[in-house]
């Protein structure tokens, strides 16, 4: 029980941190930061942070780094650090920081195939937790759409006016820039989902996860800055003043890259990665209030309505799967009689051996050898 609550605990710090991150990503693209050089500056203040701490708490005990897990950890940065961060950029600075939370909700629906797809999990349709989770993929499918093509008329918000951005402008769910916008992010959490998978098989082989993470983090460094070197070469840009601008870098780099992403190894190998994909309707909720009172941001129906359905499918893939882990537990059959079955046996057992295990000590010990993958 200590360690589920440990758990919830990295998840909500996670989400929240997260809600912290679209708003003053969106500040700094709004005040004029190029995309490309944010992320590298963002990566390099995470592998001081990460990598110092690394140094004095794993460096003595780290595991053998033979060549093929160094190539794996530098494609698992490039694929699911650097080229994720680059596209949610771009993307961050065409649509909004609503949006970004909104359309990374869609995390499950991405993990849930790629988990699939490396054979982490089964699809049967003819058990109910199956049917609720695709249930649920359909309904995030439908939201994203949504999102994408449809507005509808903009709610009546006051803006705050702590607001510290340009004036909100209504981007019509036609526009170009809007459409781009949406599928850039889509490509964003496909590459997260796609490191959120091969994290949890890199850990495998080599455990230690705060090494793991200063490692990615210097080499997503490196391929970062190439990016931005071809993409913006004017000295101007590179600049950093006591602004948004480094407010952002600092908190991206040391709060969001370094903490968060020591979490989210410590979660997936905990409970497993599609599990941390459906505990992302948190970002949504707290970039929204956030956005409204600071940024000044409009919300449409047709984002509202696509929002509600990525939410209610996220719930439903949720609940399949609370009720597939409590199947495979045997708390649960599919005929629904699994409580009164286990008592009978609990019976039984006491009537054949008084001095056995009790029932607790069983579920402790299968809870403990239990891996849930995603």
């Amino acid at each position: 029980m200590e360690v589920k609550k440990q758990v919830w605990l990295a998840v909500f710090l996670i989400q929240i941190i997260y809600a912290g991150y679209f708003l003053l990503t969106k500040l700094a693209f709004d005040v004029g930061m190029n995309t490309f050089i944010f992320v590298f500056y963002r990566q390099a203040a995470a592998t001081l942070f990460v990598g110092t701490f690394a140094f004095f708490l794993e460096w003595k005990s780290a595991p053998p780094l033979s060549v093929s897990i160094f190539l794996k950890i530098f494609m698992l940065s490039l694929l699911g650090i650097t080229m994720s961060l680059e596209f949610n950029g771009v993307a961050l600075l065409e649509t909004t920081a609503s949006l970004g939370a909104a359309t990374t909700n869609t995390l499950p629906v991405i993990t849930f195939f790629l988990a699939v797809l490396f054979r982490m999990e089964k699809v049967k349709l003819n058990t109910s937790p199956e049917i609720m989770k695709m249930g649920g993929i359909i309904l995030c499918i439908s939201g994203v759409l949504i999102i994408a093509f449809y507005n509808g008329p903009f709610l009546k918000l006051i803006s705050h006016p702590m607001n510290l951005s340009k004036p909100h402008v209504e981007i019509p769910c036609n526009n170009k820039t809007w459409i781009k916008g949406v599928f850039l992010m889509l490509l964003s959490n496909f590459t997260w989902s796609l490191w959120m998978i091969l994290q949890g098989i890199v850990l495998k082989s080599y455990p230690s996860k705060l090494l793991l993470t200063a490692q990615q983090c210097f080499f997503s460094t490196i391929q970062s800055f190439i990016v931005a070197i071809i993409f913006s070469r004017d000295p101007s840009e590179w600049r950093l003043g006591f602004n948004f601008r480094l407010l952002s870098v600092l908190y991206s780099g040391v709060v969001v890259t370094g903490v968060t992403y020591y979490l989210q190894s410590w979660v997936i190998e905990k409970k497993g990665p599609v599990f941390l994909a459906t505990t992302t309707p948190v970002i949504l909720v707290f970039t929204i209030i956030l956005s409204v009172a600071v940024l000044g941001e409009g919300l449409s129906l047709g984002r509202v309505l696509g929002e509600i359905l990525i939410i209610g499918g996220l719930y439903f893939v949720l609940w399949g799967k609370m009720k597939e882990e409590k199947r495979s537990m045997g708390e649960i059959l599919p005929n629904g009689d699994a409580e009164k079955v286990n008592g009978q046996e609990g019976k039984q057992q006491k009537v054949l051996d008084a001095n056995a295990i009790t029932p607790t000590t069983q579920f402790d010990a299968s809870r403990s050898s239990r891996r849930v993958h995603g």
